[in-house]
């Protein structure tokens, strides 16, 4: 039987919606394209088809280490679900969630599908900005759950934040940005941004060549891009404070109450 994105996306979509824990799942794709396409479906039962950005998972070697994947993986991002610096979640709608500390982007421009460049990529960037983002474990033992299956349920994500621009972010170093997270204003985990395929900007031309970027026609103007954790998750185990604080970038906050 041929896989079906629809049918895999509604029973994502179910399991988010009773906040089960997912232990066995049919039919699911076998492919990173179908797990694309399944992506693309939930999006679409979600009415966030376009989205309001993407966010990249496992750009940094840290990060492949502990999730025991060799290259990244991208998912959409639901409008409802980007918020700005200082904005606050309910920590009780959250399964089993964990902060990072991200670089993140606003698009200027559109990228279509396929190989870009680091330059490529970089032109179209209008804005930098720090952001956390919000993951949960919906499955367990996150090492077995496979790319193909990670690429359909947008890689563990939740939400996401952004702070301010950075002002003259072309003048920066990209690969030496120190980012650190702290959890009730205690630091808990901290990385650099060079750890980000090298440079971030690679992380946004990859994501411009995924099967997710072909399956949504492109990346359009105006859209966020969280490139990535600098270092491990911080799982949570109650309601906290966190900020996301990078040399150079204005600070990011969100609380979950």
């Amino acid at each position: 039987m041929s896989f079906d994105p629809e049918r895999f996306a509604a029973t994502l979509h179910e399991h988010r919606r009773s906040r089960t824990r997912i232990d066995a799942l049919p039919d699911k794709p076998s492919t990173e394209a179908e797990g694309a396409a399944a992506q693309h479906s939930l999006a679409r039962l979600l009415n966030a088809d376009p989205p309001a950005g993407f966010k990249i998972g496992a750009t940094g070697k840290r990060m492949q280490d502990y999730l025991g994947l060799h290259a990244p993986v991208a998912g959409f991002i639901e409008a409802p679900n980007l918020h700005s610096s200082g904005a606050t979640m309910h920590f009780a709608d959250l399964t089993n969630p964990a902060a990072e500390c991200e670089v993140a982007v606003r698009l200027a421009r559109d990228l279509p599908p396929g190989p870009c460049t680091q330059k490529q990529a970089a032109d179209a960037v209008g804005e930098v900005m720090a952001g956390i983002e919000i993951v949960e474990n919906r499955y367990g033992d996150l090492t077995s759950v496979g790319t193909a299956v990670l690429v359909a349920d947008q890689m563990f994500h939740a939400a996401a934040a952004t702070g301010a621009a950075a002002p003259n972010w072309r003048s920066l170093d990209m690969t030496r940005l120190t980012g650190r997270i702290l959890i009730d204003g205690q630091v808990r985990e901290q990385g650099i941004s060079g750890d980000l395929l090298g440079h971030p900007m690679n992380c946004l031309a990859w994501l411009a060549g995924s099967e997710v970027a072909k399956a949504f026609g492109g990346l359009r103007a105006g859209q966020v891009v969280m490139l990535g954790s600098v270092s491990p998750p911080v799982w949570l185990s109650g309601p906290a404070k966190i900020d996301v604080i990078f040399d150079q970038l204005p600070p990011v906050s969100l609380t979950l109450h």
